[in-house]
């Protein structure tokens, strides 16, 4: 298949949808099938088996890390993409990028698949303080329901997240297909190399949390939680690898809990060893984001041997299931402070739930994931053909005209 993605972000801006787009991605291109991603320019760009065609773009001005597409340069690039025959478009993201590809795509005469990697019902009150967080719910409901509607098919990353989407009155076709994991990438990580980079004493307690620092990812609550473990074990550490708009705000309440030797803030960790490093240092990795559509890091941690302690609301609930290689604690200080004492001092429950968590890891390979993922692709494109999309019409193989049938056209990517 040739598959045309269109992203309002992606590396080097770090965020759960630049993991998920590279994975599929990578996963589709090792299959033989043909990848393009549409994203921003963020004036660098690291190599990939994949092509990517950066669009020139503006600083967002509420959040520097991000870039806004401009629309008229993506539509600038009609004419070059009609000749390469992509069979469908998939949307990543609901802002410029999923108006500029639902154009994009009508003018090449493709379906459209969407991602809904983000609940924003939950997410915009943090960001726009001034509107009544009542209004800012509606109009999330109201402007997810109509962009969903607006597409072919949907891929969702967790059950509970499609069930939002039904109760807002969503028809579209949906499949929920999470971001599978890269075992082989998360198979192996230095903890010790960690350590004596930031000169961590090797018996130094440690607790590991990794994530956008966002407002939305409820890590003050990891905070004020950590300050109760820190009355029991004086000595932990609590690492935290990431950045945000929330950064400065966390580094004050660091302060205030009285957390500042306690606490280690590295910055956003590169994927090249220096992340996995980070993970594996820790006793146990910590979480509690309320409104994650699936929570990826926490498949990271557990595919690495790391055990868990995570609140499960949302698609954390799903990933964590029956809670093999996890402690699943209550949205309560006392009750998840305890569940983080618990692995920080009792070593044969940490190792138990250390061989749980990386069985449990094995269940969400990321090549299993991308074959459901192609599957929705083929029956997307096929209903595309039977309601006479051009450009599907156009590429129907030949032994099809002549009502025989054909397997699905495979070609090599080039890199980009």
């Amino acid at each position: 298949m040739r598959v045309l993605m269109i992203s309002d972000v992606y590396f080097p801006r770090v965020t759960g949808v630049s993991t998920s787009i590279q994975t599929f991605a990578r996963e589709f291109v090792a299959k033989g099938h043909e990848v393009t991603l549409i994203a921003p320019d963020y004036g660098s760009s690291a190599h990939e088996p994949f092509e990517i065609i950066r669009v020139p773009s503006r600083y967002l001005p509420i959040d520097p890390e991000d870039r806004i597409l401009q629309p008229f340069r993506i539509r600038g690039l009609t004419a070059s993409l009609a000749s390469r025959g992509f069979d469908l478009l998939h949307i990543q993201t609901p802002f410029i990028a999923h108006y500029s590809g639902l154009a994009l795509a009508k003018r090449l005469g493709i379906p459209v698949v969407e991602s809904y990697h983000t609940f924003f019902e939950q997410y915009l009150h943090h960001y726009v303080s001034f509107v009544p967080s009542r209004w800012l719910r509606g109009a999330a409901r109201y402007f997810s329901t109509a962009q969903c509607n607006a597409v072919d098919a949907l891929a969702i990353p967790s059950q509970a997240m499609l069930d939002v989407l039904a109760r807002y009155g969503v028809k579209t076709r949906a499949q929920v297909i999470p971001t599978g994991i890269e075992l082989v990438q998360f198979s192996r990580g230095d903890g010790s190399r960690f350590r004596e980079r930031y000169g961590i004493p090797p018996e130094r307690p440690m607790l590991v949390h990794v994530s956008r620092l966002a407002f939305e990812k409820n890590i003050e609550f990891v905070l004020r939680s950590f300050a109760r473990v820190v009355k029991q074990v004086p000595n932990a550490l609590l690492a935290i690898a990431g950045e945000g708009p929330a950064q400065q705000p966390l580094e004050r309440l660091t302060v205030q809990l009285g957390l500042k030797d306690n606490t280690l803030f590295t910055g956003y960790l590169d994927r090249d060893g220096s992340l996995e490093d980070c993970y594996s240092a820790g006793s146990a990795f910590i979480f509690a984001s309320r409104t994650e559509t699936q929570g990826l890091v926490l498949l990271e941690a557990m595919a690495l041997g790391v055990p868990v302690v995570s609140t499960a609301v949302m698609g954390t609930k799903e990933v964590l299931g029956d809670g093999r290689g996890s402690l699943i604690a209550e949205e309560n200080e006392e009750d998840f402070a305890n569940k983080a004492i618990r692995l920080l001092t009792d070593r044969s429950l940490r190792e138990r739930l250390s061989v749980e968590a990386v069985e449990h890891a094995r269940s969400w390979s990321s090549p299993v994931l991308a074959d459901r993922m192609l599957e929705l692709y083929e029956e997307v494109v096929e209903k595309g053909r039977g309601k006479g999309h051009p450009a599907l019409a156009a590429n129907r193989p030949h032994s099809e005209e002549q009502g025989q049938p054909s397997a699905p056209e495979l070609t090599q990517t080039q890199a980009g």
